[in-house]
C-alpha cells in the first residue's frame, strides 16, 4: 500500500490533483495503522507547502508514520508557527506566496541555529540548490520525489542531528571581556555580576546568536515580542539602549543600529 504514495509524490504538484482525489488519499492514508518508534517519540514536523493536495498528502503521509505534523500554506504563516511552537524538524518548500522559502530559511536560523532544515522544491538548478545548502540546509530534494525516500532522508536527519545536539543548545557566550549566561540570565564582567531581565536576557541572546552579522529586526520583535508593532519596536529600542550600557565597559563591544534592517552585534 505505501508503493501507492511513492507514486503519488512522483507525480509532483500539476498531477497530483488529476490522479487522485482528497477522499482516495484519506483512504491510502487509513489503510496503514502500524506504529512506528517515531510515532512514540512524538517527533514534531513543520511542513510548508504552498500546494494544498500536495501538502495534504504529505502531512498525511508523516502522520500515518507516526510524526506530529503541521501544514503551512505560505511562508509568514509557517514563520509564525514555527515561532508559536516547537518543532523537531522544518520540511519548506521554496517558491511560496508572501514570503518565500529561502527567506523562512533565514529566519529561523536566526531563532534557532540548530533547526534541522530540508527544502522540498521543483527547483533544481545548480544555483538553487547551492543557496540552499548555503542557508544551512540539512537536505534537498526536487519535485517529483518518492515520498518514501522522503521518509527516510527526514529519519537520516533526525538521527544525525540528534548525535551532533550536545545535551543543550548554546547558553554560554563570550562577548569581548563579558560571559553571558543565557540560562541565569547573567552578565559577568571582570567578577562582577548583573543579572538581567528576561527580555534583556533573550535579545542578548539573539545577538550573540547572529554576532558580527545582522539581526533583522522583525525577527527579533517576533520572537520575543510575538508581533512587530509600533509600541513593541520603541520597547524593543529601550532594551537596545539597557544593553549597550551594560556593555559600555569594554570599548571591543559594541550594539550598532543598521539602517532598515536590524542590528550588529561587534566583539
Amino acid at each position: 500500500m505505501m508503493a501507492g504514495f511513492g507514486l503519488i509524490a512522483a507525480l509532483g504538484k500539476g498531477a497530483l490533483s488529476e490522479c487522485i482525489s482528497r477522499s482516495a488519499a484519506q483512504t491510502i492514508v487509513k489503510g496503514n495503522n502500524k506504529m512506528t518508534n517515531m510515532e512514540k517519540i512524538k517527533t514534531r514536523v513543520l511542513l510548508a507547502e504552498d500546494d494544498e493536495n500536495l501538502g495534504l498528502l504529505l502531512r498525511e503521509y508523516l502522520q500515518a508514520k507516526g510524526y506530529e505534523a503541521d501544514l503551512y500554506k505560505d511562508g509568514e504563516k509557517a514563520f509564525r508557527g514555527f515561532m508559536n511552537n516547537h518543532y523537531d524538524i522544518c520540511i519548506l518548500d521554496i517558491m511560496m506566496p508572501v514570503k518565500d522559502g529561502f527567506t523562512l530559511a533565514k529566519d529561523i536560523r536566526m531563532i534557532n541555529s540548530n533547526m534541522p532544515i530540508l527544502f522540498l522544491t521543483a527547483k533544481s538548478m545548480k544555483e538553487d540548490i547551492l543557496e540552499g545548502f548555503s542557508l544551512g540546509a540539512d537536505d534537498y530534494m526536487t519535485k517529483p520525489f518518492s515520498i518514501e525516500e522522503l521518509l527516510v532522508r527526514i529519519e537520516a536527519i533526525l538521527r544525525r542531528t540528534q548525535k551532533e545536539h550536545t545535551s543543550s543548545e548554546q547558553f554560554l557566550f563570550q562577548i569581548g571581556q563579558f560571559q553571558f549566561d543565557s540560562v541565569k540570565q547573567t552578565l559577568e564582567y571582570q567578577g562582577n555580576i548583573k543579572k538581567l531581565t528576561t527580555k534583556e536576557s533573550e535579545l542578548l541572546k539573539l545577538l550573540c546568536i547572529n554576532k558580527n552579522s545582522i539581526l533583522d529586526r522583525d525577527v527579533a520583535l517576533k520572537s520575543i515580542w510575538i508581533d512587530n508593532s509600533y509600541y513593541n519596536a520603541r520597547s524593543m529600542d529601550v532594551y537596545i539602549t539597557m544593553l549597550r550600557k551594560y556593555l559600555s565597559a569594554d570599548p571591543t563591544v559594541e550594539i550598532i543600529n543598521v539602517r532598515g534592517k536590524g542590528f550588529k552585534l561587534i566583539s
